[in-house]
């Protein structure tokens, strides 16, 4: 991910390829429009100088904040030349300096910011010493024309460009948001995965004790209900116990390696009741690369919700497109209310009757989804069903992409 002077040097490369051009355009329009005199070979240096620094702040060789910094103060330096060659303190468009000062008051630290208005303001100051002082009342119409098209100028630069710095900042700060999410769930899913195996060795034994006394009880006729009910209620809470290890704890450290989508597909429906209504569509036509059964346990999640949630069958397709693809999962449930699907993904949160899940399918899933840096999408709304979609992004070390048919 790239830091803030990354997306800071970016923005202030491009600043200058503009500014490049405007100082040009302004220098022929002075020099045919207005007849004023123009030191071409001295301001054609300058220029070029911009242009070059330009080109090598795009390679890779020194650091984005080294670079930037550089720039700036280059720049002020230059355009303090190009004043004293195009009229000194007289040119009108002596206060574009403050573009540079105010661009360096939102990028660079405040240290460096002062530094570059001290040295535009030295640099104003010995433009007085080495620019001819001039009489120009005879061009004061002029001369005020023209200090209100440059403060036009500054104002559009200084609005536009913090601007852009302002939203590329706050891009960031987002990215930053979801990554420190994502460190988050990771953390949680650590958490689950010790709690998840201390509690079934610790919950093993006395279920084993209770089922071991409840097959021997000796009861009578009106109690033989009760007592299978025991045996019925252990049994469900030692599968629980099996289920939650093996999900939080049993793929973590595996290894990814490529296999079909349709293999996917078999694999997560493998043993789920009702699986013959699971109607798989374009499945045959993608490859993935990623851990196998972590990526099985993530689809049978969505495929397990799907099933119970209709009785209609439950389409899986695989959907590609030109910068990422996708699995989804549609079935044609009940669908969720905006508050339930707002929470789905919560570890422990469900909606199914006690007994029927552990509120651990979708975070596990988007779990498994983010590590292969993607994201997990659900679109639901009540008596409208649900559609849950696996994005996995085509260019990130080809992790999914289409076969040739």
């Amino acid at each position: 991910m790239q830091g803030p002077d990354d997306t800071n040097l970016k923005w202030l490369v491009t600043l200058r390829w503009g500014a490049i051009a405007g100082q040009l355009l302004l220098l022929v329009v002075a020099r045919l429009l207005l007849d004023l005199h123009v030191a071409w070979l001295p301001v054609g240096l300058i220029l070029a100088i911009e242009a070059v620094t330009n080109l090598a702040a795009r390679t890779n060789r020194v650091r984005a904040t080294t670079a930037l910094r550089a720039l700036m103060v280059l720049d002020v330096v230059l355009f303090s030349s190009l004043l004293a060659f195009t009229g000194g303190p007289n040119n009108p468009f002596n206060f574009l300096s403050l573009v540079y000062i105010a661009l360096a008051a939102v990028v660079l630290p405040s240290r460096w910011s002062w530094l570059l208005a001290a040295l535009s303001f030295t640099g104003y100051g010995v433009l007085f010493l080495v620019t001819p002082q001039v009489d120009h009342v005879h061009l004061m119409k002029m001369h005020l024309q023209g200090m209100w098209v440059a403060f036009g100028v500054a104002a559009l630069f200084i609005v536009y460009f913090v601007q852009r710095v302002t939203r590329a900042l706050a891009d960031r700060e987002l990215q930053l948001q979801r990554a420190r999410a994502k460190v988050e769930r990771g953390q949680r899913l650590n958490a689950l995965a010790t709690l998840a195996a201390g509690a079934a060795h610790e919950l093993a034994t006395p279920l084993s004790t209770i089922a071991v006394i409840a097959k021997d009880l000796k009861v009578g006729p009106d109690a033989e209900s009760d007592v299978q009910l025991i045996r019925q209620s252990v049994a469900r809470c030692a599968d629980l116990l099996r289920q939650m290890a093996a999900d939080v704890g049993a793929t973590q450290g595996e290894r990814p390696s490529v296999l079909p989508l349709q293999r996917l597909l078999d694999s997560a429906v493998h043993e789920l009741p009702d699986a013959g209504r699971v109607t798989p569509v374009s499945m045959s036509e993608g490859e993935i690369e990623g851990p196998p059964r972590a990526l099985a346990q993530a689809l049978r999640a969505l495929v397990r919700n799907a099933l119970q949630a209709s009785h209609a069958p439950v389409e899986v397709r695989f959907v590609h497109h030109a910068t990422e693809s996708s699995i989804e999962v549609v079935d044609e449930g009940q669908g969720m209310t905006a508050e339930t699907l707002g929470r789905a993904g919560e570890p422990f949160f469900t909606t199914k009757e006690p007994g029927d899940g552990t509120g651990l399918g979708l975070f596990l899933t988007r779990s498994v989804v983010e590590q292969l840096e993607g994201r997990l999408e659900l679109e639901s709304a009540p008596t409208k069903g649900t559609r849950a979609r696996i994005v996995l992004p085509n260019a990130l070390l080809h992790r999914v992409r289409a076969t040739t048919p």
